[in-house]
């Protein structure tokens, strides 16, 4: 199984929360792991978020940025390129998504058109997971987030 992970899901294989432990296993379960280039950055974001909120510590939140860049070479990145963002621009429309849920879809489409065969979507992300299957992708979880 081919698995493409938002940066949702790669917060999750970093951070004890809800889904952690599937998380875990479902990336184990996977052939190969890819994401969008941009989810270097929406995963720090995500963290920096969750210490301004205070549900992590910082130095939690670093441990994990340390433990994700260590793992980022290991994942298949999808460049943002003018045709990726084009095809995010159309995504954004037809599925009324924010600016990177549109980039993780179109990124997670193209990477699927690329290789010939299906690739499953991970995202806790509602709007998202509700994308992913109207276009077409089996996403991950099985059952839409809340």
């Amino acid at each position: 199984m081919i698995a493409y992970f938002d940066a949702s899901a790669l917060v999750k294989r970093h951070v004890e929360e809800r889904g952690a432990r599937e998380t875990l296993d479902f990336a184990a379960s996977a052939e190969v792991v890819a994401t969008s280039l941009i989810s270097r950055a929406e995963v720090a974001a995500a963290l920096a978020k969750a210490v301004r909120a205070k549900l992590l510590a910082e130095d939690e939140a670093r441990q994990a940025q340390r433990a994700f860049a260590a793992q980022w070479p290991d994942i298949a990145r999808i460049p943002v390129t003018e045709a990726l963002v084009s095809r995010a621009e159309v995504l954004a429309w037809e599925y009324a998504l924010r600016g990177y849920d549109a980039v993780q879809l179109a990124s997670a489409v193209l990477f699927q058109e690329s290789l010939g065969t299906a690739v499953r979507l991970a995202t806790f992300d509602k709007q998202l997971w509700d994308a992913a299957r109207r276009a077409g992708f089996e996403p991950w979880p099985d059952k839409a987030p809340h």
